[in-house]
């Protein structure tokens, strides 16, 4: 794998877990009021979501159990409506992060090669 694929998902995994430090025991009512922390949950989940559409077809075919499809819908629901926005962030840190950290955890250890900084 390229260097720009690997840096990609390590831009995936530092964001997610940066995400779910914030969120650390909050519940939705609590993310939803705290203006500076729902502004920089949703900077780091669009910037997630930038991240895995910006990511080669052929990297996703490697690792086809993360939603990808998932991560573009969240894009479009973080940049909607106020209920959109607060439906994505919800979904965002309570779903989609997860599970997209899970995988990534899974990959790194059955394929390190897809996270290798080697020319």
């Amino acid at each position: 794998m390229n260097l720009t694929a690997s840096a990609l998902l390590g831009v995936l995994e530092e964001a997610g877990t940066d995400v779910l430090t914030l969120a650390e025991g909050l519940g939705e009512d609590e993310l939803l009021n705290s203006r500076i922390t729902r502004t920089e949950i949703r900077r780091l989940l669009l910037r997630m979501a930038q991240t895995a559409a910006n990511l080669p077809p052929a990297l996703r075919t490697r690792v086809p159990e993360i939603d990808w499809d998932g991560w573009a819908a969240l894009a479009i629901a973080l940049n909607g409506s106020e209920a959109e926005v607060c439906d994505g962030l919800w979904h965002g840190v309570r779903s989609q992060v997860p599970a997209t950290l899970m995988w990534l955890r899974v990959y790194r250890q059955n394929q390190p090669e897809l996270f290798a900084f080697v020319p």
